[in-house]
């Protein structure tokens, strides 16, 4: 997925450009990784010490990480920006398993050798990532047992979030499985613009989180634009409304 490391040592925090899309840099941007779950519990100064053994990488929005099929060679921790990880159907449906956003670990968190990954993951905002190679961040996990501890949790807490969606999609109508979506996304990859959080979504990704069709969820935020719940630009949903929102999201 990404290449031209460069080992060498570098004085100081310089891009090098490897190909048209992807710039690695030498040394890690920061040590705000450690707020991600991946560390919980961990010392600072491990932290440290597991954050410099990753390199990093700049992602443009958009822009494809990797793809269903492709080898599971590195893990990848955001630190900012947001990324989606999609599955496509038989017929070629899509179907979005997930958003991450800072702190949000991207590809397989197994460590199997010569696994491929099974999902697409694409930059839905320019984004920034810590990456390890399988074998060192296996490494690490030996080194570091909380961190190994901590993966562990990650693929637990994945999987009851994907039983609670399959539960949603079983029992619940359409508006409220797609306002609990919305403030499910808030804290995960919401930003706040002018004292509004707004979610970077088009409306054909939130109707493939929630399992209807684009024309369901344009006309159900087009309604609720009107009563002044959110408000629309393209790719963009502003909640305005955070008690409604929570309101229809318990209902039946």
């Amino acid at each position: 997925m990404l290449n031209g490391r460069d080992g060498s040592p570098t004085p100081r925090l310089r891009l090098r450009q490897v190909s048209t899309d992807i710039k690695v840099v030498a040394r890690p941007v920061s040590l705000s990784a450690e707020l991600s779950q991946l560390f919980v519990d961990i010392p600072r100064s491990d932290c440290v010490k597991i954050v410099f053994a990753a390199r990093t990488a700049n992602f443009r929005a958009r822009q494809t990480i990797f793809l269903a099929g492709n080898p599971i060679n590195e893990i990848l921790l955001l630190t900012e920006g947001s990324v989606k990880i999609t599955q496509l159907g038989e017929d070629g449906s899509a179907v979005i398993l997930r958003l991450e956003g800072p702190g949000g670990v991207i590809g397989s968190l197994g460590l199997v050798e010569r696994a491929e990954h099974c999902s697409m993951a694409q930059a839905i905002l320019p984004c920034k990532a810590l990456i390890w190679s399988v074998p060192a961040f296996a490494g690490l996990s030996e080194r570091f047992p909380l961190l190994k501890r901590n993966m562990m949790r990650i693929v637990s807490q994945r999987l009851r979030v994907l039983e609670g969606r399959f539960r949603e999609i079983s029992t619940k109508k359409v508006a409220p499985r797609l306002a609990r979506e919305l403030v499910r996304l808030l804290p995960q990859v919401g930003r706040r613009v002018h004292n509004v959080l707004e979610i970077n979504l088009s409306r054909e990704e939130l109707a493939q989180m929630t399992a209807t069709t684009l024309y369901t969820v344009s006309r159900l935020l087009t309604s609720w634009e009107r009563q002044g719940i959110v408000s629309l630009r393209p790719q963009t949903v502003a909640v305005q409304n955070l008690l409604c929102l929570l309101a229809i999201s318990e209902l039946r």
